[in-house]
């Protein structure tokens, strides 16, 4: 919750008004934290992107994206980052508080801008520079962003440590350590500090891009992540680009520490090892409008059916449910379906499972 209070300056002029937003302290603090980079998204039309006079404004950004997933859930959720004092940064902000999530830990920077990126949509008409129907193209504007500049320095203020200290999950991804070696040190403090029951989240995300001329160190960085999460989320054909290999028993005799390693392969099937034991669920079917924020929206649906205590294979049904959302849509952030709709198809039996098709399955009726 927040509020909105005036703030008396002086100045030259006399005595003016600068309006604030900031927490409210509530008697429940957020049970998830997620930290890194938000970016403002600009979505082409269809078509040549040199064509497209017109661009739909969304906001984007791994962490962002995962912690309107978990807030959808009823997961209370704060999000730590940077924005630029700018427009963007102001949207930025506003989409996320807009979506329940709390953004008092989120640092104004005047130094740097907001980062951005634009989407390119295919239409598939065979014009030159089209992309097929349904593809898209992602052009990045993030090169000395405010959120390439994020550090420890951000953990250290009294109301980003009082969020990482009362949560129950803090997470984040490899595009936050790609962005600036200020950035991985911040995680790798994440890492770092002392868990007191918390569990630390971690999406591997690799983006060979953006480490530029730090790539050669990406694979010990990212390794380094893993194994020092409590839940570590690979996608088997990233795994296998970086660390050589995308078999999940390979992965996990690779990576035996987190406790929960949940592996997505090119069968459309996810395997989660917790501890000794293995589960894997099948995806949903369905028909592909684009597949950004997919991984995104199935972390957070994860995460928040993890925090809501459920058993493995329920999890990952809520990870394939939120997911379903994303690749169905055409914006970053999943809106997902109402939460008790989640709830009852992610109860139904294997067989019933495997014969949904998404979203012909939120009309009601289908299952108990």
């Amino acid at each position: 919750m927040f509020l909105l209070v005036i703030v008396h300056l002086e100045g030259s002029d006399g005595k003016h008004e600068r309006a604030e937003k900031v927490t409210q302290a509530t008697a429940t603090p957020p049970r998830a934290v997620t930290v890194g980079e938000g970016l403002a998204v600009l979505v082409a039309r269809s078509g040549p992107l040199e064509q497209s006079a017109v661009f739909d404004r969304g906001a984007g950004g791994a962490e962002a994206n995962v912690a309107l997933v978990l807030a959808q859930l009823g997961v209370s959720t704060a999000w730590v980052s940077r924005v630029g004092d700018d427009g963007f940064g102001r949207y930025l902000v506003a989409q996320l508080a807009a979506g329940g999530v709390d953004v008092g830990a989120v640092t104004v920077d005047p130094d740097h801008p907001t980062g951005l990126y634009v989407k390119e949509r295919g239409s598939g008409s065979g014009a030159p520079h089209d992309l097929p129907a349904h593809a898209s193209r992602m052009h990045y504007y993030r090169a000395g962003s405010a959120g390439s500049a994020l550090s420890p320095a951000d953990l250290a203020p009294r109301i980003a440590a009082g969020l990482l200290d009362r949560a129950d999950l803090v997470h984040f991804t490899g595009i936050t350590p790609a962005l600036s070696a200020s950035a991985n040190e911040l995680t790798r403090t994440l890492i770092a500090l002392p868990r007191r029951g918390r569990l630390v989240s971690f999406d591997l995300n690799y983006r060979p891009a953006l480490w530029g001329s730090r790539v050669d160190a990406a694979a010990d960085e990212l390794a380094a992540h893993v194994r020092g999460a409590d839940v570590a989320l690979l996608g088997a054909d990233e795994a296998a680009e970086i660390f050589g290999t995308g078999d999940p028993a390979a992965l996990r005799a690779l990576f035996p520490e987190p406790a929960q390693l949940i592996i997505k392969n090119d069968k459309h099937t996810v395997l989660a090892f917790d501890g000794d034991t293995a589960v894997e669920v099948p995806a949903l079917a369905l028909e592909i409008t684009e597949r950004i924020g997919a991984g995104d929206a199935f972390a957070g649906g994860y995460l928040a059916a993890l925090l809501h205590g459920v058993d493995p294979r329920t999890r990952l049904r809520y990870g394939h449910l939120c997911a379903a959302a994303a690749l169905t849509a055409t914006g970053d952030a999943a809106k997902l379906p109402p939460a008790q709709e989640i709830r009852r198809l992610a109860a139904l039996t294997d067989r019933e499972w495997a014969g949904l098709r998404y979203p012909d399955a939120l009309d009601g009726t289908i299952g108990p």
